[in-house]
């Protein structure tokens, strides 16, 4: 019987190589995958490309990460929100690099890696600067812009329960970018606050099935992302 579980954060991690892309699960910190992020700190990888919503906040998860310069790009749609003091510091400085996607284009670029399309046409972006050397057609008038598809060697996300098959559920909108990175990573690793038996729960209620999930690591009471900043915590 195929069982996917992982004894610990560090061990679900440690094949990450220098050089890697990571696919990041959150919407802020719904759904941000904290132990995973600190482990990630913690096993050293460099020069990573991270795809994420946004750019973390404070001093901790995604935004330790960078702090710790072990992401060289960063492609999201938001590197700059309330608490977010890191990514755009090393960027003015020169320090990482940011390919700025919008929000929805993000998600359709994930969502066409997982799905095995190359590219599509959208109309978010034309007569922008970040439509600039991008292939444009024309469609019934109107004119598109030439989006790639994103893919990744790991997806790092957060769910709400998990069977040792891997079949997900999430918490809400905490699912948010996780369904369709599991599908676009070679390599998906999942944070769940709660183990169950397989058979546990309803196959209506699955929303990622185990096929696109290569590792889950139980985490029963995870920190949330506002309660460490709010704190002035800081990782390492």
């Amino acid at each position: 019987m195929i069982d996917k579980r992982i004894a610990s954060v560090a061990e679900a991690i440690a094949d990450i190589q220098n050089g890697a892309t990571i696919m990041v699960g959150g919407f802020g910190e719904a759904g941000s995958p904290i132990e995973l992020l600190h482990a990630l700190i913690d096993h050293g990888a460099k020069d990573l490309t991270v795809i994420n919503n946004n750019t973390g906040s404070g001093h901790v998860g995604l935004a330790a990460l960078i702090k710790n310069r072990q992401v060289s790009k960063m492609i999201c749609s938001f590197p700059r929100t309330a608490n977010s003091t890191v990514f755009p510091e090393l960027y003015r400085a020169g320090d990482i690099e940011l390919e700025l996607v919008p929000q929805g284009t993000l998600a359709e670029r994930i969502r066409a890696g997982g799905a095995g399309i190359p590219a599509f046409y959208t109309a978010t972006s034309v007569n922008t600067p970040l439509a600039d050397g991008k292939e444009h057609r024309s469609f019934n008038g109107k004119q598109f812009v030439m989006e790639t598809a994103l893919t990744a060697d790991f997806a790092l996300i957060k769910a709400l329960q998990a069977d040792r098959y891997g079949n997900l559920i999430y918490n809400k909108t905490a699912r948010n970018f996780g369904p369709i990175m599991a599908m676009a990573a070679t390599t998906t690793v999942v944070q769940t606050a709660e183990y169950v038996e397989a058979g546990s729960i309803n196959p209506e209620h699955v929303v990622t099935p185990g096929i696109f999930v290569n590792r889950i690591v139980t985490v029963p009471n995870p920190v949330y992302e506002s309660d460490l900043v709010a704190a002035n915590r800081s990782y390492p």
